[in-house]
Parts: structure tokens; sequence; C-alpha cells
């Protein structure tokens, strides 16, 4: 039952990681830029998380000095350069092109579970991974000219290094802190740095010359960032982090079936055949989930 909670939860938080792409539209037409709008999601975040933590426990804000390092790594190296690198490498080559690198982050984080885990591949995980990176592939559409360099291919994929590093860190600090107080302090840090590399005056007077854009800043910051973190992080304490890896793809999936319905984007067999890749994936973890705890 635990295993099953895990999985679900996983799943939830790259559904709800999925939906963004409408909230960003509503921002980024509001003047909004992709630091703009990655700043309001650590300035809604933080708080929330701060408070609700406050409210319930406050001890679960409490952390040990030594252990700062695990929340600078989850914070600003998993959350504020894996924005820096991701958006860069959406501004200066093609959305889908970043899409695809960043979902490269499964195989960091197996090959680091690996070395710092020693978690087992086994057939059953390389070919969900293969299906997932195929399905990620086929659902952004990538191909025709990228606009890829050298540079923004390094970006690319650095970008999937930091998003999978905080499977790497997230586990370590799970070890020692409940679910609650590595959110809580991912996000603090995760604040700290945004403030560090963005714009706050400019975020502010892009939110105040539109007030209806408040809505969808607070949007994005609950239901695409503190929900969906919450879950990804309270169901990778029930399983291993390969397999979290993989599950959570189900986000470019989301993004995709938005794109088709809400967008008008072309609903292509490629398209729908990646979608199809990504779901089998999910599909083949969960079958063994229950021989593995076994």
């Amino acid at each position: 039952m635990k295993q099953n909670r895990a999985v679900l939860s996983v799943i939830a938080a790259g559904v709800l990681w999925g939906v963004i792409s409408v909230f960003i539209k509503k921002l980024s037409a509001g003047g909004m830029t992709a630091m703009n709008i990655s700043l309001v999601r650590m300035e809604v975040a933080a708080p929330t998380f701060a408070l609700a933590a406050a409210i319930k426990d406050r001890s679960s804000l409490k952390i040990r000095l030594r252990d700062i390092w695990l929340f600078i790594g989850t914070g600003i190296v998993s959350v504020v350069l894996f924005n820096i690198c991701y958006f860069y490498t959406m501004i200066h080559a093609q959305a889908s092109v970043a899409v695809v690198l960043l979902y490269t982050s499964p195989v960091f984080i197996m090959l680091l579970s690996r070395v710092f885990f020693k978690e087992s591949f086994t057939l059953r995980k390389l070919l969900a991974l293969a299906m997932t990176f195929g399905g990620c592939v086929l659902v952004a559409g990538l191909s025709g000219s990228s606009g890829l360099t050298p540079f923004t291919l390094m970006t690319g994929l650095a970008s999937g290094l930091f998003y999978g590093l905080y499977t790497i860190f997230g586990r370590v600090a799970l070890k020692r802190y409940s679910s609650v107080t590595v959110t809580v302090w991912t996000f603090i840090f995760g604040l700290i740095g945004s403030l560090a590399v963005g714009d706050p005056v400019g975020t502010v007077s892009a939110a105040a010359a539109k007030p209806s854009l408040i809505l969808w800043c607070l949007g994005i910051g609950i239901v695409c960032t503190v929900l969906p973190y919450f879950l990804y992080t309270k169901g990778l304490s029930g399983m291993e982090s390969g397999k979290a890896a993989i599950l959570v793809a189900v986000e470019p999936m989301v993004g995709a079936v938005i794109g088709i319905v809400f967008f008008g984007e072309s609903a292509g067999i490629l398209k729908l055949t990646g979608i199809a890749l990504i779901l089998a994936a999910i599909v083949l973890l969960g079958i063994g989930s229950r021989k593995e705890k076994e």
C-alpha cells in the first residue's frame, strides 16, 4: 500500500508540473520574462511552505548547521541552476530540444544512484528508461533545424543533470529529515538564489501593471510548484530514486495533451506514439514494483 501511494504521489507531481504551460503562457502574455516567472514561483512557494510547516509542526523547520549543504544542493543547485540552464536552452534553441535534453535526467539519476546508493540496473528499468526517453523525443517533436549549438547542448544537458540532482540530494536529506523539512528548506534556499540572480523589481512591476496576473502568479506558485514538489518528495521517500525519475516523466505527456486540447497544437502519429510509450513505461515499472519489494 505504501509503495502504491508513493507511485501515485510521483505521478501526480508529474501531472501538476505538466500543466505549467497554461500559467507560463498567461504570465508571458502579461509581459513577464522567463526569469520573472521563475522568481515568482520561488516567492510564492517558499513562504507558503514555511508558513504551512510552522502551523502544522514548528519543529519541522529545524535543521542542523552541518546539513545546510544538502539544502544548498536541493535549492540552489537543483532548482536555481536548473532554471537558468533550462530557460537559456529554451530561449536559444527550440523548446522541444530543451524538453528532450531535460529528460536525460533519468540517465544521470540512474548513473549517480548506482555510484552513491548502489542501486542495481535491471532489464526492466533499462527498457522503461529507453521507452521514456524515446517517448519524450516523440512528444516534443524533435526534428528539423533545432538551433542547437555546442553551448546550448551543454546547457540543455546541464539542465537534465541539475534536475536529476534534486532526486540525489533529496534522497540523502530524507534520511535525516521529513519530506516537509526538505521541501521547505529547498525553497528557502531556492528563493535566496533566485533573488540573487533574478530581477525582483521588474517582477513586481510586471505584476503590478496588470493585477489579474497576481492570480496566475499564485497559481503557478501553488498548483505547479508547492503541490508537485511536496508530492514528489513524499513519493521519493517510498521508492528508488531511479524509478521515481521515470514515473515523473508523465510531465511531458501531460504537457503535450494540454497543447493539443487547449492550444490547438498538432496531434500527429509520432506525438501520440510518444504518449503511449511514456504510459507503457509507467505501467512496466508498476508491474514489477511488488516483486522488487518482496
